[in-house]
């Protein structure tokens, strides 16, 4: 079943046809099935955060149509946007994006105490997250106090707080070490695997990559092909450097 479709995306910065304008995206077209674990890859500039972005409604498509379990989540605005955002989608990012004055409990907790859950109901979503995660011991610390692959994987669980249909991460592995990564890359693979929620990742990183099923590429803010998985990771991790090679990225972009 197809969980997320967007049709035609365009972007562009500033007056269309203006000489100073800046065609971000130029007619995307692509769909995600529920329980997918699909990359976003490209050089530095093709428009892989800009589509994020918009697919997540963070930010809006000059032109095209957004579908998120049928509903068309461009014409969608204010309370109502928000309120979709937060109970279907959750969000990961490069740098955490934890608050630094909450305890890494409270930080998992935000998201439900938004939606007006009952305290047992939060309590027993927290512990099976710690439980999932293996961050049970760091709950009542603050995120200066743990390392980052351990904000990291607190900054998932507070993304499936109020179980989300889909998870959009941008660059999670971007600030961690190797050994961190490989962290990451096997939570939201368990989360795939065990809570069967979709998740499409934007990435440098062919290792992160590597543990999806799907890669898909764009160049110049278009879609210009896709991988699939066919066999194991380090196969498919040697056919997107291939890939990534012939669509023109530089080094420090794999």
């Amino acid at each position: 079943m197809k969980i997320l479709e967007a049709k035609n995306i365009v972007k562009v910065y500033g007056k269309a046809n203006d000489e100073g304008s800046t065609t971000a995206l130029n007619g995307i077209n692509l769909s995600v099935s529920e329980g997918e674990f699909v990359a976003i890859m490209g050089p530095s500039g093709s428009g892989k955060t800009t589509l994020l972005n918009i697919l997540s409604g963070i930010d809006k498509p000059t032109s095209g149509e957004i579908f998120i379990e049928g509903q068309k989540l461009n014409e969608m605005t204010g309370d109502a946007l928000a309120r979709f955002r937060r109970r279907k989608l959750g969000f990961v990012f490069q740098d955490f994006n934890l608050l630094e004055s909450l305890t890494v409990k409270e930080n998992i907790i935000l998201p439900m105490i938004l939606e007006k859950k009952s305290g047992p109901e939060m309590e027993k979503k927290v512990q099976e997250l710690a439980s999932l995660f293996d961050i049970e011991a760091i709950l009542n610390k603050y995120p200066y106090h743990i390392s980052g692959g351990q904000q990291q994987r607190t900054a998932v669980s507070r993304a499936l707080a109020n179980e989300p249909q889909i998870i959009f991460a941008d660059e999670p592995t971007g600030n961690l070490d190797s050994k961190s990564s490989t962290v990451i890359m096997e939570c939201l693979k368990k989360v795939v695997q065990e809570l069967s929620t979709t998740i499409l990742l934007v990435t440098h990183d062919v290792f992160a990559a590597s543990y999806c099923e799907k890669v898909i590429f764009i160049r110049d803010g278009s879609v210009h092909s896709h991988l699939e998985k066919k066999s194991d990771r380090k196969a498919f991790l040697d056919d997107i450097m291939n890939h990534l090679a012939l669509l023109g990225g530089r080094q420090h972009d794999i």
